[in-house]
């Protein structure tokens, strides 16, 4: 929910920035969710998608595997490092000239990488992608915050929104196997233009134009978050493929740590900041974006090494590991919408947001019990959707949290925020739990070899490297559980929040009829 439309407190006469009552809702509010779940549905499975493709677009253009992890920090790099900067100009341009523009930008960028010749081109348009995938992100989560206002209208979208966000890594590789099993690995890029030209319309015939922040743009905020995001993911994904070690590792992520130290002393500071402190340093939308994080983290988990053992290991299909993982995305739809719809209203996000993790530990430690042979319905179907039910409590709450109670002229860069939130998460995963499983593997095999390796010594090495990840993601979520239980508010969200402040403009033609901020700010 927007401060706009925030239950206003006595005595503001219901009204809010002395410009009179807060609009009615758009009556076309359920086709802008529809319009906002295609265009994220697009940014989520493109992370995953490529992942299937990967081999066939290594062998089509001839390049190694050290070339091929760069068709993924790419888009990464990139995405995660234009952010925050998206963030606030949609605030300041307006979200629906960025919607169009990303969903666009992204179209024309994967038509070109599925045209690709060489590697060149191929990276460049992935790094094309996560450009304008910062720009849509964002732009596309703040219009969902802005079109629903009603609190049990907006648990009901941010519930379909989280099911997106949560499952649509999963039908990313249920797409890109079916894809490049039946078609060619370049659909897997073409694909987008089917939900990018779909989502265009649907804004242009929709979409109201959206007011602008009264403010500036802060740049030196802007380089430096930019640089010290683009430093981190850098030094991970570099992590993930050389050594801890590597001086390229461990100087981009010492660079990364020191330049947004230094971005967050800037914000303290700075007269129009790019990230204003009372966005984060409310309890629950600063726990809401940690939560992102950390779940981000630990999705690689399951994502990523489930797949390489259903594929590697058990010998599945592309087409039918993407189906194996229907009944996951099954439980985070359901999770999704109940958290939002029939929880949040009276509980609020603290106790959800911790079982939620709690129950992806659960799944992530029952996933422990694979082996060499293990059946899919005995072994694994019980786990991923434990997982996915824990995921969808999650990852639904805190999108709906991470952007509840901020200042209209804010919205664009909170939501942002928890985007930049997945998005790092999702890199310190990559780098930390491959690091681990690769020396859990090598550690097996150097206590159990004797003489030259077997095939059947190599698989039980794979899979004590595989657990021993989803140890590590049962450690992380159960942190993360402890962390934002410990950081959010008890009691739902409404009530909390009082009338919105006023936007620049409001503020300079209200001569004296200033509105309060929300109590946390």
């Amino acid at each position: 929910m927007s401060e706009a439309s925030v239950p206003v407190p006595a005595g503001e006469s219901g009204t809010q920035h002395g410009q009179g009552a807060a609009a009615p809702p758009d009556s076309r509010r359920w086709l802008i969710l529809v319009v906002i779940a295609v265009a994220q549905l697009m940014v989520v499975l493109d992370a995953t998608v490529m992942n299937i493709a990967l081999p066939s677009a290594q062998r089509d253009l001839g390049f190694s595997n050290v070339d091929r992890q760069w068709i993924v920090t790419a888009y990464s790099l990139s995405f995660g490092s234009l952010l925050l900067f998206c963030g606030r100009l949609a605030d300041l341009i307006g979200r629906k000239v960025m919607f169009i523009t990303g969903l666009a930008g992204f179209a024309v960028a994967s038509a070109v990488g599925g045209a690709s010749v060489n590697f060149g081109m191929l990276v460049t348009a992935r790094a094309c992608q996560g450009v304008f995938g910062a720009i849509l992100a964002p732009a596309a989560l703040s219009l969902l915050a802005t079109t629903f206002t009603d609190p049990k209208e907006r648990g009901k979208a941010f519930g379909i929104y989280g099911s997106v966000a949560a499952g649509g890594g999963a039908v990313g590789l249920l797409l890109g196997g079916a894809l490049t099993s039946y078609l060619s690995w370049r659909w897997c890029l073409y694909i987008n233009l089917v939900f990018a030209g779909a989502a265009i319309i649907g804004a242009f015939l929709l979409l109201k134009k959206q007011p602008k922040a009264g403010a500036r743009l802060d740049v030196p905020g802007v380089l430096l978050v930019s640089a010290g995001v683009f430093c981190l993911v850098y030094g991970f994904s570099n992590a993930a493929t050389h050594d801890w070690s590597t001086p390229s590792t461990y100087g981009f992520l010492a660079a990364g740590v020191v330049l947004l130290a230094v971005f967050a002393f800037w914000m303290s500071r700075a007269k129009y900041p790019l990230l204003p402190p009372r966005v984060v340093l409310d309890r629950n939308r600063g726990a809401a974006y940690l939560g992102i994080l950390i779940v981000g983290a630990g999705m690689f988990g399951i994502f990523l090494f489930l797949t390489y053992y259903l594929q590697d290991t058990l010998g599945y299909s592309p087409v039918v590991t993407g189906v194996a993982f229907l009944p996951m995305i099954a439980g985070v739809a359901t999770s999704s919408n109940v958290s939002n719809i029939v929880l949040m209203p009276r509980i609020g996000p603290k106790p959800i947001v911790s079982a939620g993790l709690v129950l992806a530990a659960a799944g992530m430690a029952w996933l422990t019990r694979i082996g060499p042979h293990s059946g899919y319905a005995t072994t694994i179907l019980g786990p991923i959707i434990v997982t996915g039910l824990g995921m969808g409590l999650m990852f639904s709450t805190a999108f709906n949290t991470g952007t509840y109670g901020v200042r209209p002229q804010d919205t664009g860069v909170a939501s942002a925020s928890v985007n930049t939130g997945q998005q790092l998460g999702g890199s310190i995963g990559t780098a930390l739990l491959n690091t681990i499983a690769a020396s859990a593997t090598a550690s097996y095999l150097a206590s159990h070899l004797h003489g030259r390796p077997t095939s059947a010594l190599t698989q039980l090495a794979l899979i004590h490297g595989y657990t021993t990840a989803f140890w590590w993601c049962v450690g992380i979520f159960l942190a993360g559980a402890v962390l934002c239980g410990s950081l959010m508010r008890r009691g739902p969200l409404q009530g909390r929040a009082v009338a919105a402040a006023p936007s620049a403009p409001a503020a300079t033609a209200g001569a004296g009829a200033t509105a309060p901020a929300s109590a946390s700010e």
